[in-house]
């Protein structure tokens, strides 16, 4: 598979991860454990929602950018 085509695969798989992803981080944001918590307490869960996105995502990043095979 050429790496023209691996970006196109990984680019609507991540874009549709991401749209997944932010429906329920929103969700677990809206929560009533994370609402009734203190203010550090949420931003902590507003941190590690925000960023914890792109754990997932490094393999298939990693996937995308594998140099062709000659």
């Amino acid at each position: 598979m050429t790496r023209r085509n691996r970006k196109l695969i990984g680019a609507f798989t991540v874009i549709i991860y991401v749209v997944i992803y932010a429906l329920v981080a929103m969700a677990l944001a809206q929560a009533r454990v994370v609402q009734d918590a203190t203010g550090l307490v949420q931003g902590l869960v507003y941190a590690v929602l925000g960023l914890s996105w792109i754990v997932p995502l490094m393999p298939l990043i990693a996937w995308m950018e594998k140099p062709d095979q000659a």
